[in-house]
């Protein structure tokens, strides 16, 4: 994906409206990797690149009535098709750019990225982001509902060996940008990959 965020906005425009169709089936995967961040009652998560807010949901069953959900998109379309699909009580949805996020220094207890990874446009200076805003000892998700085996297969291109969500190429960048990788999962059915934000 272009570093361009009007390439990028361009191309979920032109597809925000029929998002959840094209994939109806992903909820169960999006629940089962919440779920493995095991986050409390009360807790503070950020949806980075919510879209239509498919994770907003269980999110919101995660952290409880008491936490705080906030699911932030750089593209407007896909915010309102989280609105019409009835999921912004759910979270407090913000269009805003991941990569300059209008939050609290350490003010969050986790980051959900489905998808995420392949659109930042420099990824190690944009995972810094990400943990500016989550506090010592907070979460990341990097997840996509399907494999990178899976992914390629589908999209007809062959997995290159630059490829970010790689094993050999995520834990390093993760560590280079203060995280470090605690669980990688990589199967057809999904791609989960967590960390934890270093001091």
């Amino acid at each position: 994906m272009s570093d361009d965020h009007t390439q990028v906005q361009e191309f979920f425009t032109a597809r925000a409206a029929d998002w959840d169709t094209r994939f109806p089936d992903d909820g169960p995967a999006y629940r089962a990797a919440i779920a493995e961040l095991a986050l409390s009652p009360g807790s503070a998560v950020l949806d980075a690149g919510c879209g239509t807010g498919r994770a907003l949901l269980a999110l919101r069953d995660a952290v409880g009535p008491t936490g705080a959900v906030l699911g932030a998109d750089l593209t407007p379309a896909m915010l309102e098709a989280a609105t019409r699909a009835g999921r912004d009580p759910a979270g407090q949805l913000l269009l805003a750019d991941v990569t300059r996020l209008p939050v609290r220094t350490q003010s969050l207890d986790a980051v959900f990225g489905a998808g995420l990874i392949s659109h930042l446009p420099d990824p190690a200076e944009n995972l810094r982001e990400l943990r500016r805003v989550v506090r010592p000892g907070g979460l990341l998700a990097l997840f996509h509902p399907i494999g990178r085996a899976a992914l390629a297969a589908r999209q007809g291109r062959q997995i290159t060996p630059d490829d970010l969500r790689a094993e050999a190429n995520l834990g390093p960048l993760l560590a280079a940008s203060g995280w470090l990788m605690t669980s990688y999962v990589d199967e057809d059915a999904r791609f989960l990959a967590l960390a934890v934000r270093q001091d």
